[in-house]
């Protein structure tokens, strides 16, 4: 190893270093989140949608760790089973965006020409959309149900991905292994599955857990503002019915019908946000050398 180089390795191993921290403790809230929604028909102890677990407005007490709602239902099993909603729908909008915008960034970055240009322009145009306006009118227009929430993301969130896709994908093309494979014949998909997919998973590994975390997010404000199904149990649903309860702040009421779904909410994110942004670095060449 050169005197020259010698620097940067330093310098990389000790972000990576400084990394390891948040990957470990994004990790950890994740599995949580994995576990608890996995087990929620053992761990909750009682059907969340069952309005005589209690009586109304219980305080918190051994027979229900975080009290009941108006209804005389289980906040904590509610909290339960709404992690089981936050992570479906956080795995699904991702897995969409993932294939979409995948998809897209690899078949415009190889193919090249008007394709390319076609797309990159559509790109732009979603870009330059307002976001908060536009995801609560495709909200209201959708109707409640889990479907809207992957499908607003999977608007938004593909054209992202698809340009940070395209452009490590132009840089591929020049390789040596997909100018030979596109020398024998290969088609735009089978350069795509057998070469461009292996060697673009960690981005889009990347993309993947970053999605997942804006989904959650979004899953719980449009359930907070109404606009999710409200058969589903989810932990915005638990905020919405909460805060349209008159006087809930002159009471201690908001202690444990509010606080905790929205300390749930946060430590998603914040789980999802560091296991991202900890994979970015060893996953995208561009944002490692800009450091």
């Amino acid at each position: 190893m050169d005197l020259a180089t010698q620097p940067r390795v330093l310098m990389a191993a000790e972000r990576q270093s400084r990394a390891s921290p948040m990957l470990i403790g994004g990790g950890l809230i994740i599995v949580v989140l994995v576990t608890v929604a996995v087990l929620a028909p053992w761990l909750a102890p009682y059907d969340p949608r069952d309005p005589l677990s209690g009586a109304p407005l219980e305080r918190p007490s051994a027979a229900h760790l975080l009290g009941t709602n108006d209804s005389g239902q289980d906040i904590a099993s509610q909290l339960i089973w709404g992690s089981r909603t936050s992570l479906l729908i956080a795995v699904e909008a991702a897995t969409a965006v993932v294939i979409v915008g995948g998809l897209i960034g690899m078949v415009t970055g190889l193919v090249g020409g008007w394709v390319d240009s076609v797309m990159m322009r559509l790109v732009d145009v979603v870009l330059a959309l307002p976001g908060l306006p536009t995801i609560l009118l495709l909200a209201a227009l959708l109707g409640p149900g889990q479907h809207t929430v992957v499908a607003v993301l999977g608007l938004f969130g593909w054209p992202m991905l698809a340009r940070i896709v395209r452009s490590q994908t132009l840089t591929l093309r020049q390789r040596g292994f997909v100018v030979s494979a596109r020398g024998f014949g290969g088609a735009p998909l089978y350069l795509v599955r057998r070469h461009l997919v292996p060697a673009l998973g960690p981005a889009l590994v990347t993309g993947f857990v970053s999605v997942a975390g804006v989904a959650i997010l979004v899953e719980a404000g449009l359930a907070f503002l109404g606009l999710a199904d409200p058969t589903v149990v989810s932990w915005g649903a638990v905020l919405n019915r909460a805060l349209s309860y008159p006087g809930l702040y002159y009471s201690q009421l908001w202690t444990w019908w509010v606080l905790p779904a929205g300390l749930a909410i946060t430590f998603a994110v914040i789980g999802f946000t560091f296991v991202g942004v900890s994979l970015e670095p060893s996953f995208n060449p561009r944002a490692e050398a800009s450091r």
